[in-house]
């Protein structure tokens, strides 16, 4: 009954029962599953209460060999990878390798490769590189949109909007990992794109084509790293705010819709020097790291 007792159920004050009740969604483990299927919509349906518009159960954490146990000496917190990965890393794993209709297995190599390759490599050197060729080519002011000069800009442009509808698919079924595959795919393609482009060619020519071309290359590029951001931030805040304030952009002026409008992306100059958002790590230090943590 703690569900609604502490929105104020029977007490003087029903202000957050109105707003906060039936709940979208319950979340809840699969081991309670029965309770909160059968048990708790009778409680609720007994009292003339509403149900819970969706109740989601979630699967377990589990180890290459089973369950987590304190007596097998494999148990792993959450907070020990935080206080060593960041708030952001630990998320991006737990939701990327755990889908939501399975248990999912935690493995250091596992982790240390998902930091490495998916949040070093792809996404954070790829803002790493943006900002940095924004600066060289155009003293950090961000190129007005010149439209699409060639293929591979529409090619871009089409990803973008198709990853913005494959999330919003996704991710309101709760299929986390899922959503998040969505978004690294457009991550891919970006980085794709910077090597189909090649910015650093174009920045040598003296054509008037070429150097449109590069205009367009850099727009397009702060443009999908924009909508890379806003999609991650239900997911990975964090990193979705350091994202945008790289790029010139006020995040706390961000909202879902600025993904169809652009016009925040005019006049904007990005940081004189952009920070990594991620690290690359030792991968086998690392990995003795976390099993050293896991030790009984």
């Amino acid at each position: 009954m703690n569900y609604i007792t502490a929105l104020g159920y029977e007490s003087e004050d029903t202000a957050l029962l109105d707003k906060f009740w039936p709940a979208n969604v319950q979340i809840v483990g699969k081991d309670i599953a029965r309770f909160h299927l059968i048990y708790w919509p009778i409680f609720l349906m007994a009292l003339g209460l509403p149900l819970p518009k969706t109740i989601f159960v979630h699967n377990w954490i589990t180890m290459k060999d089973g369950k987590m146990s304190k007596s097998k000496g494999n148990v792993i917190y959450p907070e020990q990878l935080m206080a060593r990965y960041g708030l952001d890393a630990t998320k991006y794993f737990l939701i990327r390798q755990i889908p939501v209709s399975s248990d999912g297995i935690f493995t250091p190599e596992g982790f240390v490769e998902r930091y490495n390759f998916d949040l070093v490599n792809d996404f954070s050197n790829l803002l790493n590189r943006t900002v940095s060729m924004v600066n060289k080519y155009f003293d950090g002011k961000v190129p007005e949109d010149v439209g699409q000069v060639n293929e591979v800009d529409a090619d871009l442009e089409n990803t973008m909007k198709q990853a913005i509808t494959n999330f919003e698919d996704k991710i309101s079924k709760f299929e986390f990992a899922d959503s998040l595959q969505e978004i690294w795919n457009l991550v891919s393609r970006t980085n794709k794109y910077i090597d189909e482009t090649s910015p650093w060619a174009l920045a040598k020519s003296e054509e008037e084509e070429d150097k449109k071309k590069l205009e367009s290359t850099m727009y397009h590029l702060v443009a999908s790293l924009k909508e890379i951001a806003i999609l991650i931030r239900p997911l990975m805040e964090n990193s979705s705010n350091e994202t945008l304030r790289q790029l010139g952009i006020d995040y706390k002026q961000i909202s879902w819709k600025s993904l169809e409008d652009n016009s925040d992306l005019k006049d904007i100059k990005v940081v004189p020097k952009g920070e990594p958002i991620f690290m690359r790590v030792n991968d086998q230090e690392e990995i003795e790291y976390i099993k050293n943590l896991m030790k009984k």
